[in-house]
C-alpha cells in the first residue's frame, strides 16, 4: 500500500520517522497489518485540510461569486490526480478528460453551468503551465475556469454543485463535504479492496460518457444520497486538528505547549474569476405571451445546433479568434471599461461595429457585471440592467434581440422590462432609451 508499506517506513527495520499522524483509527488498523514496527510511531491527529475546509463552509456564496457563478448557475468541477489511470491520464487515447471538458463548455448551457477544472499540481509540474492551457484551449475559449492547484481548489470544492473526477484525494474530499460525485474513471489495480478509497470507487456513481451531459448531471443531483464512507472516514476528529498537531509537535521539541489556543489559516477569498468567454455562441430563443417571458438558451462553442422549440442565433465576441464568424453574427459583442480609450465609448465602439459588420442586427457593450448598452440597427441606443448576480449582460442583449425579432416594440421593453428565462430561474432587465 503507498505510504504504509514497510519500503516507505523503515530503513533497515527501523521507523525512518519519530511520528506518523493518521487522522482515523481505520488507518491504523491497516499500519498495523501492513507495517506493525511502525504502530509506535503513529499519532492520530485528525486532518488540517478537511477542517479549513469545514471552517470555511459559511463562505460557500462567497466563494461560487468569487468563481464567476450567477444565480441559477450550477458549478460544475472537474479533477484528476497525477497517475496514468486519473482522469487526465497519460495522453493516450483513452483518456476520458481532454474529450470531456469541451463537451462541458459546449454541451451545457451557458447560464445555466459554470464549469471549473482542478488539476493535480504534479500535472502542471510535468506537463508545464504552457502545455497544459493548449490542451484546454478550447474549454477555456469557452468559458472554463482553471483553479489553482494549491491555494483554490478547496474553495472550488465548497462551492461546486457537482465534481466529476476519479480515485484522488479532491473526489474523495468532495463526497465528505456530502457534494455529488461522478467517476469519471476508476484504477483497474493499485488500490487496497480494504481502503476507504476503494470502497468509495466502488459505491459512487460511474460517469456514462455516451448520456446527454446536462440529464446526466440532473440525475446524479436529484437521486443524491451522500456515501457514508467518507464523512465518517475522513477524520476521527473533526475541528480538532490544530491542537492536536500542535501538542504533538511541542512534545516531539520537549518544549511547554503555548496557552493561546492552536489556530489553523482560513482559505482565502479567491480572486474573482469574471467569465469572459471568446468563442461564438448559439443562442435559442422563443418568446411566449402567456406567461410573456423570453426563454434563452446559449452554448458556447457549440458542436451542434441546439435543441428545441424556437430560433436560433449567434453572438459572438468581437475578440473571437475565428474573425470570420464575426460577418455571420446577429449580435456582436464586446467587454470593457466604459471609459476605455481605445474604444471610444460604448456609444462609439456600437456605432463603429454595426458600420463594419452590416448584416448585425445589434451591438452590446458590456461595462459591468449587470450592465450593458446596446446599439439596434436603426441606430437606437439602450441600456440594459440586470438583477444583482442575475443573467450576463451578454445573454440579456441577445434576449433583447430575440425581442425585437419577434415584432415586439423598443417603447414596451422600457416600459416593462424584459423578463427572461433560462432553465427554472426567471430573470428581469430593465430597459432605458439613451440619448
Amino acid at each position: 500500500m503507498f505510504g504504509l508499506s514497510p519500503d516507505w517506513l523503515l530503513h533497515d527495520g527501523i521507523p525512518i520517522a519519530d511520528a506518523m499522524v493518521l487522522s482515523h483509527p481505520e488507518q491504523l488498523d491497516r499500519l498495523r497489518t501492513a507495517c506493525p514496527e511502525a504502530v509506535a510511531t503513529a499519532v492520530l491527529a485528525g486532518d488540517a485540510c478537511f477542517d479549513r475546509m469545514l471552517a470555511a463552509r459559511p463562505y460557500r456564496e462567497r466563494f461560487r461569486k468569487a468563481f464567476g457563478v450567477r444565480r441559477g448557475q450550477r458549478l460544475v468541477v472537474l479533477n484528476s490526480t497525477w497517475n496514468p489511470e486519473s482522469l487526465f491520464g497519460d495522453g493516450g487515447g483513452a483518456d476520458v478528460f481532454p474529450s470531456l471538458l469541451p463537451r462541458l463548455t459546449a454541451e451545457l448551457p451557458a447560464d445555466e453551468y459554470r464549469v471549473a477544472a482542478v488539476l493535480h499540481p504534479n500535472i502542471w509540474q510535468g506537463h508545464g503551465p504552457g502545455q497544459i492551457r493548449a490542451w484546454l484551449d478550447r474549454a477555456l475559449r469557452a468559458g472554463l475556469v482553471l483553479v489553482d492547484p494549491l491555494h483554490d481548489w478547496r474553495q472550488a470544492l465548497l462551492a461546486a454543485d457537482a465534481v466529476i473526477g476519479d480515485h484522488g484525494s479532491v473526489s474523495y474530499y468532495a463526497a465528505a463535504l456530502g457534494i455529488p460525485v461522478l467517476l469519471g474513471t476508476t484504477p483497474s489495480a493499485g488500490l487496497d479492496p480494504l481502503s476507504p478509497v476503494a470502497q468509495f470507487v466502488d459505491q459512487a456513481p460511474q460517469f456514462d460518457p455516451h448520456a446527454p451531459l446536462a440529464d446526466h448531471l440532473d440525475g446524479l443531483i436529484a437521486n443524491h444520497r451522500p456515501l457514508p464512507g467518507p464523512a465518517r472516514l475522513t477524520t476521527s476528529a473533526p475541528g480538532t486538528s490544530a491542537a492536536l498537531l500542535r501538542s504533538l509537535f511541542y512534545r516531539l521539541l520537549n518544549t511547554p505547549e503555548p496557552q493561546r489556543p492552536a489556530l489553523l489559516e482560513p482559505l482565502r477569498l479567491p480572486p474573482h474569476q469574471h467569465p469572459s468567454p471568446t468563442a461564438p455562441l448559439k443562442v435559442l430563443t422563443r418568446v411566449t405571451t402567456n406567461p410573456y417571458a423570453i426563454h434563452l438558451t446559449r452554448h458556447s462553442d457549440p458542436w451542434y445546433e441546439p435543441l428545441g422549440e424556437g430560433d436560433v442565433h449567434l453572438a459572438v465576441p468581437e475578440d473571437t479568434r475565428d474573425p470570420g464568424q464575426l460577418a455571420l453574427a446577429d449580435v456582436l459583442l464586446r467587454e470593457g471599461a466604459a471609459e476605455d480609450p481605445r474604444f471610444g465609448s460604448p456609444e462609439q465602439w456600437t456605432a463603429e461595429v454595426l458600420a463594419r459588420h452590416p448584416y448585425s442586427s445589434l451591438a452590446a457593450y458590456v461595462t459591468g457585471p449587470r450592465t450593458c448598452t446596446v446599439r439596434t440597427r436603426t441606430g437606437r441606443l439602450l441600456r440594459l440592467v440586470g438583477e444583482p448576480d442575475g443573467l450576463a449582460p451578454g445573454a440579456s442583449a441577445s434576449a433583447l434581440h430575440a425581442w425585437l425579432a419577434a415584432g415586439r416594440t423598443i417603447d414596451r421593453a422600457t416600459k416593462e422590462g424584459l423578463t427572461i428565462r433560462t432553465g427554472s430561474t426567471t430573470h428581469h432587465v430593465t430597459v432605458t432609451v439613451m440619448p
